[in-house]
């Protein structure tokens, strides 16, 4: 006989309400049957906690005497500069906003969660004055109590699953999945599994606008679909807001991801009302139904190719396999908090002390994420290499690259054995071995080659020309074959033509 949530609530009310973890509902499902559960069980209780980027908090921050306008001036939050597109004193700290004199050791996050531990903020506010808004500057300081609102507000939180990742270059990835090692050193991946919320309910039947739901270590809503909310291929994500001064930092944790930004850490939990035994068999699947893809992120491109389907009970192992090899995997998001979230809002039911609310509107279903308009083409290395390669073998004398260098009116010198780029030789590296007694190319050459791929995207070529301070890179085929040469000045000229 199915359920309604209006039902379930009255349960609550006396106390007579059956909830589980979604763990404790997996094993359920497994001993008992679907339809058994269904009858059994209430409410399934979930959680997770992990780096939620676009998170963010509308502050109130009253006004000053004489009043300042600071929407449409800046406003900085110890030194973190905050949004102030909005009215005259409020203001929008996002999560991802780096800090002035700082950089990525704090950013929007710390100051949330500065603002949870009541902690006093410095304010630092410039304004272009009106009639009514004279004054131009204001520098205090406040706490989340001298606030009249401070509301978390997160436009993307709690993605249905989520990639894992891995890197197939030779090269130290840092990225927001955490550092990445060379030659597929290991695998990271975010969410709990089997906790996640909207993989307790992928249909979204009891999710949606007005969703009751544990945020932060205090109490929510779900405002809709979040953004990038993308269902078909299990990525739906959600909006959600609640009251900040009741929230608690255990569960909200400004956090920096290295070499990459700064985040906000996020807990939470959605009640998910076992309606009908359908419901009860969503619920009931475990961490080896569960299954995502593990991306290459080795390819810096929007569509990044996977490299394999991976299971959540295979990631929890602790290792992948792939191609016969056992790869480290580490998580990063805290099963152990989620958990523990799962069991705080299992204690606030079986208490009373918290109600399942009917949505308003469900999440949509049918939607998909569309990627952004350019309206320029992506200029690729091909475009722009020099193909009429002068190279070097690893035997030839120092005095023979030199010759070729002046004679070419170039800087750099693929150093090529038996069809295969083994290296090169600069310049710089030629004017530095004078007076060493070294004769012979192979003696000076670089031999870990920073190379480019003929169809990349020269942004992501100056990207690594930036990170490894150099001037030009090699371009090989997928053979490693040589197949030209680009440079800053190829770069240069390119974008020169482009204006």
């Amino acid at each position: 006989m199915p359920k309604t949530i209006d039902e379930i609530n009255e349960r609550i009310k006396r106390g007579e309400a059956v909830v589980l973890t979604a763990e404790e509902m997996v094993e359920l499902v497994k001993s008992k049957g679907p339809e058994a559960a269904a009858r059994e069980v209430d409410v399934v209780t979930t959680g997770t906690f992990g780096a939620m980027c676009s998170s963010g908090a509308f502050l109130n921050l009253g006004h000053s005497d004489p009043p300042i306008k600071l929407g449409g001036g800046e406003a900085y939050l110890n030194d973190v500069p905050a949004y102030t597109g909005l009215a005259a004193v409020d203001v929008y700290i996002g999560a991802t906003a780096v800090s002035r004199s700082k950089g990525l050791e704090y950013g929007g996050g710390h100051v949330i969660e500065d603002l949870v531990r009541g902690r006093e903020i410095e304010l630092v506010g410039k304004a272009y004055g009106t009639d009514c808004y004279p004054r131009t500057e204001i520098k205090t300081t406040f706490t989340i109590h001298d606030l009249n609102q401070a509301i978390l507000c997160n436009p993307r939180s709690c993605y249905q699953t989520y990639v894992a990742a891995t890197n197939s270059t030779d090269q130290t990835l840092y990225t927001y999945m955490g550092i990445l090692l060379p030659n597929f050193g290991n695998v990271t991946f975010a969410g709990a599994g089997c906790l996640n919320p909207l993989t307790r309910d992928p249909t979204y039947r009891t999710i949606g606008t007005g969703t009751h739901i544990f945020l932060g270590g205090g109490e929510g809503y779900v405002v809709g679909e979040g953004t990038q909310h993308s269902p078909t291929n299990q990525r739906g994500t959600i909006m959600v807001a609640g009251d900040l001064k009741q929230m608690n930092p255990k569960f909200l944790r400004g956090g920096t991801i290295t070499r990459y930004g700064c985040t906000l850490f996020v807990g939470i939990g959605i009640p998910i009302p076992i309606l009908d035994e359908k419901m009860a068999i969503d619920a009931g699947k475990g961490n080896e139904e569960i299954f995502i893809d593990l991306v290459d992120y080795g390819v810096p491109r929007r569509e990044r190719p996977v490299v394999r389907k991976v299971s959540y009970a295979e990631l929890f192992s602790g290792k992948v396999t792939l191609d016969g090899r056992e790869i480290p995997v580490s998580p990063l998001s805290s099963v152990r908090l989620a958990r523990e979230i799962a069991n705080t809002l299992k204690r606030w039911i079986e208490k009373g002390e918290f109600l399942l609310t009917e949505p308003a509107r469900r999440l949509p279903t049918d939607t998909s994420i569309r990627p952004m308009k350019q309206i320029e083409p992506v200029l690729r290395v091909r475009e722009i290499m020099t193909r009429k390669l002068v190279t070097v073998g690893p035997d030839e004398t120092l005095e023979t690259a030199a010759r070729l260098i002046k004679q070419h009116g170039i800087d750099h010198l693929p150093v090529v054995e038996k069809g295969r780029l083994v290296g090169i030789v600069t310049s710089w590296d030629l004017a530095v071995s004078i007076g060493t007694g070294k004769r012979k190319i192979a003696e000076i050459m670089t031999k870990e080659v920073v190379t480019a791929r003929d169809e990349e995207p020269i942004e992501v070529v100056i990207r690594r020309l930036e990170q490894h301070k150099i001037s030009g890179v090699p371009v090989i085929d997928e053979k490693g074959v040589l197949v030209g040469i680009v440079t800053t000045d190829d770069i240069s000229k390119a974008f020169g033509k482009k204006r």
